[in-house]
């Protein structure tokens, strides 16, 4: 493993050594800058970009402004490009142009602590996917009984639901609790209100870099290419809203109040060394979503709850996503397989990423087993979130003494706005 003259970069844990350049959007004095990160730097691009220092090939500037857009619609050749310049510099024997210059290095790489993360993408288009096994089992079991816990469609495709890019959001932006009309168990009619029942969902979403065109199928292998690199992902979901809406177009309003998003989109290129194969198919896929080379990623995931008025956090869930069924590569061919067409920065949801043990169940449906059995965190229940509860998650793959992480993603619950009933929504 390449070494890195900045120390921070090679210190043990770190999410942000050499090998992982994650790339993001910070907010600056003039607005918003493409930015990089290793160990506890920023690496500012668009300063870099002037400098003369890297160069995306692109024919002119793309990082001086508020998303990573215009740089990855240049394709896999800027991709590699951009790694190559950033390694160069960075790396102990690499070129010396910003470590011998004092002024220059204050200014390209401010401490990453304190620095202002804006949303990394323009989001093109969000689907969400439902594309772990044990998810989909415990959900559906908790809904329909263990009996018809997997609708028979589940073991022959990804399946998912187009969800809003309007509220997709960066890490630390609040989330309201949302309000809608849902059933009361053991009700008959339905009522109007904030939801009694929020929870999260820890997933990964993957950013798409090249584009499809209508009409035009992709094949697993044309899809992995697509990729460009991985987020965290927080699904947050209202369950009484979402199981009275959901027959029989699927979730609406139960999903669309709020999807969180880690600020560091992390690289396929620094993901390559963590690839691995999923599980085994329970029945043969079709040919179309045949994977003949690793696509899953081991990447170990955590949530965390810090309740309202606490100043400590529980971690909760531990899982990984090699417990997803169907890769991102999977689920973005399954998406364009009837030829609709794919954007560049197009958002991909896993799904909620649950394993086989119960501490690796991805959300508080799954922990409480529907809300049956409570939780216990800080001396305190918990069925769902409360307002003023915040949910963190985080990410790293780690293997051979190397690590890529994350960073992570956060949101907190604030309470319902007044709603056209009249009155607070508390």
């Amino acid at each position: 493993m390449e070494a890195s003259w900045i120390d921070s970069a090679e210190a043990p844990g770190t999410d942000f050594p050499l090998a992982n350049l994650p790339l993001g959007v910070m907010r600056t004095g003039r607005g918003a800058a493409c930015v990089s990160a290793i160990g506890d730097r920023i690496v500012d691009l668009a300063l870099l970009e002037r400098a003369g220092l890297v160069d995306a090939g692109g024919g002119g500037p793309v990082f001086d402004g508020p998303a990573l857009n215009d740089f990855i619609a240049l394709g896999p050749p800027a991709w590699e490009r951009l790694r190559a310049q950033l390694t160069g510099l960075l790396a102990a024997a690499g070129r010396p142009a910003l470590r011998d210059d004092p002024d220059l290095r204050r200014r390209a790489l401010p401490p990453l602590a304190g620095a202002t993360m804006l949303m990394p993408v323009r989001v093109a288009g969000y689907t969400d996917f439902n594309g772990a096994r044990q998810h989909a089992f415990n959900a559906g079991s908790i809904l329909r009984g263990p009996d018809r816990a997997l609708p028979a469609n589940w073991l022959h495709m990804p399946i998912a639901y187009n969800g809003r890019v309007s509220t997709v959001c960066v890490s630390g932006t609040p989330i309201r609790r949302p309000l809608g009309q849902f059933l009361p168990q053991g009700g008959e009619r339905p009522v109007f209100g904030p939801s009694r029942r929020l929870d999260f969902e820890l997933e990964l979403g993957t950013i798409l870099g090249v584009p499809s065109r209508m009409g035009e199928p992709l094949s697993v292998a044309e899809a992995d290419a697509m990729i460009f690199g991985h987020v965290l992902l927080n699904d947050w979901s209202a369950r009484d809203i979402q199981a009275w809406e959901t027959v029989p177009l699927g979730p609406f309003l139960g999903k669309a109040f709020g999807t969180s998003i880690s600020p560091w989109v992390v690289t396929r290129a620094a993901l390559e060394p963590f690839r691995i194969r999923g599980p085994e198919p329970e029945l043969p896929l079709l040919p179309y979503l045949h994977a003949t080379a690793p696509l899953h990623h081991d990447i170990a995931l955590e949530a965390a709850l810090v309740t309202a008025g606490a100043a400590d956090e529980a971690v909760i869930v531990r899982t990984n996503t090699r417990h997803l069924y169907y890769a991102p590569a999977q689920m973005l061919a399954q998406h364009a397989i009837g030829g609709c067409r794919m954007d560049v920065c197009d958002l991909i949801g896993s799904g909620t990423v649950s394993g086989p043990d119960p501490s690796s169940w991805a959300c508080l449906l799954e922990i409480t087993r529907g809300g049956r059995e409570a939780l216990q965190v800080a001396g305190l229940r918990r069925t769902y979130l409360e307002d003023g509860d915040t949910v963190v998650i985080r990410g790293a793959a780690t293997r051979d003494g190397r690590r890529i992480g994350f960073g992570e993603c956060r949101g907190t619950i604030l309470p319902a706005p007044p709603h056209p009933a009249g009155g607070a929504g508390g």
